[in-house]
């Protein structure tokens, strides 16, 4: 789980890493945070959705627990949002909209999903993803003189111990991978997404 979210999570992409730095105009760091609470500002959310598809206790505790913290960094999200106003204007807005509300349905289907280790895996995936999604956040609310809340989602020894003890289950292993991976794909989808619309904003 560590060796694809390093591979495959938000890390290695250039537009976040540029927004990391906070160095590019606040409006796209407004952008990211509106976009991003399309995918994850909804309750319930992956976190949520995943507790009810759970079967061995050892999800059951980390999920309760992540889906607790969670709520904190929905809050935080939605005052960032209504801190930044209206989106920017920026061409394909409608076409926009329309793929993230599509990737959002995509992560609730995974979340529901009744392959054993797939819901998890998916949520195990966004609080991985989320510590480089949070730099985002706090980057937006220096901007936006929004105080960050402290976070407090599960450390990620506490999250290593959940994935040692469902990959001895190795039909679990391989759904909760996929699962993974899933997530991972459509938050990297996010971020071409944003970065082509900071793109088309810059070219007009």
């Amino acid at each position: 789980m560590g060796a694809l979210s390093a591979s495959d999570g938000s890390a290695n992409h250039p537009y976040l890493r540029r927004l990391q730095a906070n160095v590019e105009p606040v409006r796209d760091l407004a952008d990211a945070a509106h976009y991003m609470c399309i995918l994850h500002g909804r309750h319930p959310g992956v976190i949520d959705h995943a507790i009810a598809h759970t079967r061995l206790d050892v999800e059951r505790s980390w999920l309760e627990a992540a889906s607790a913290a969670f709520a904190t960094e929905r809050a935080f999200l939605v005052r960032i949002v209504a801190a930044a106003g209206p989106l920017p204007s920026t061409p394909g807005h409608a076409e926009s909209e329309a793929t993230a509300a599509a990737q959002r349905h995509a992560l609730e289907m995974l979340a529901q999903s009744d392959r054993a280790g797939c819901a998890t895996g998916a949520a195990l995936a966004l609080a991985l993803d989320w510590v480089e999604i949070r730099k985002v956040l706090d980057a937006a609310a220096d901007r936006l003189s929004v105080t960050p809340p402290p976070t407090t989602l599960p450390m990620l020894e506490e999250t290593v111990t959940v994935v040692d003890a469902l990959v001895r289950e190795s039909t679990i292993e391989r759904a909760m991978l996929f699962g993974a991976q899933q997530l991972f794909a459509q938050h990297r989808g996010l971020w071409d997404l944003l970065e082509a619309r900071a793109s088309a904003r810059g070219n007009n």
